[in-house]
């Protein structure tokens, strides 16, 4: 990176840094209950991949509330992209490295992890460090770049999407974690835990051809749900995503917002990324075509949401 890159990065870090964590406060709703219950959401913020996702997950009472002993477990991270961990196009590698160590202590049989990737998926796999920290960490990576992986299964409540065909990893899982990187997307304006789905199936060309908010929305209604949804934003693209251009495209948020519900979880990523670029909730139709679709909550009043800043 050259330095001018790189302090122009810091700058931009630096001022969302500064406005987020308040920001994300009004954001995630200034709900408080009289009563101490387990959160349906943790926002953390303001430390580094392991330590977050260490308090998110102990907020929530353990990774053994989600994880069971003996799963066949598969973890989807964003890896679409021949992108360095620095440009943020992909999950951030440390953060699925401590994940799957997360499942393995859980007594996961097996912990799996792929992408159906847009650039060379070998390229990607490698240049964003993900396939390294999987390995390391015991788990297995999965090819996702051809059709023999994917098998076609219904979706009866789809409005435009009826049926799609999603990888075999996911079809015979027990359970599956969902780990999005919060970043700008130019055709679905953002992309989060909703958007990632778009990885689990074959045929992508079907969802830009036939009203990609609606088809991101119908995807999410296929009836194996993740257990969690964990919004990966310790580094944030905010403007030429998908894949970013340059150190200049991302801010350094250090944070993560978790919850299994996707709606809420998409909401309150929608609000964190406005405190770097607006953006309004009318051009995220999917969220809304989310609720719409009962699949989750996009007022956040009524979600218990426990925050924690590091």
């Amino acid at each position: 990176m050259r330095r001018r890159e790189f302090l122009k990065t810091s700058a931009i870090a630096g001022a969302a840094l500064t406005l987020n964590f308040e920001g994300l406060q009004a954001a995630l709703s200034s709900n408080t209950m009289a009563v101490e219950t387990a959160p349906e959401m943790v926002a953390v913020m303001g430390g580094e991949p392991e330590a977050l996702l260490d308090k998110a997950l102990e907020a929530l009472g353990g990774i053994g509330n989600y994880i069971k002993k003996g799963q066949k477990v598969v973890i989807k991270p964003n890896i679409g992209w021949d992108r360095t961990p620095e440009l943020a196009g992909n999950t951030n590698p440390v953060l699925i490295k401590a994940l799957v160590k997360k499942c393995l202590e859980a007594g996961a049989s097996k912990v799996t992890v792929f992408d159906h990737t847009c650039d060379e998926w070998r390229k990607c796999y490698t240049s964003s460090g993900i396939e390294a920290a999987v390995k390391e960490a015991g788990g297995i990576m999965a090819p996702g770049n051809e059709e023999r992986y994917y098998k076609e299964v219904p979706l009866p409540d789809g409005v435009k999407l009826k049926s799609t065909k999603i990888h075999e990893a996911l079809l015979e899982a027990d359970a599956w974690i969902n780990v999005p990187i919060l970043k700008n997307h130019g055709g679905a304006k953002l992309s989060s835990a909703m958007k990632n789905y778009m990885g689990i199936v074959w045929d992508r060309r079907f969802f830009h051809q036939n009203d990609l908010q609606q088809c991101i929305a119908d995807i999410c209604t296929w009836p194996k749900k993740p257990v969690l949804n964990i919004v990966d934003a310790y580094r944030m693209m905010h403007q030429n995503g998908p894949q970013g251009k340059s150190a200049a495209d991302v801010a350094t948020l250090k944070s993560i917002i978790v919850s299994p519900n996707i709606v809420a979880v998409d909401t309150a990523a929608l609000g964190m990324f406005n405190q770097v670029k607006k953006l309004d909730m009318d051009a995220v139709g999917h969220i809304t075509k989310g609720e719409e679709l009962k699949l989750g909550t996009t007022n956040l009043e009524k979600v218990n949401i426990k925050r924690i800043r590091l």
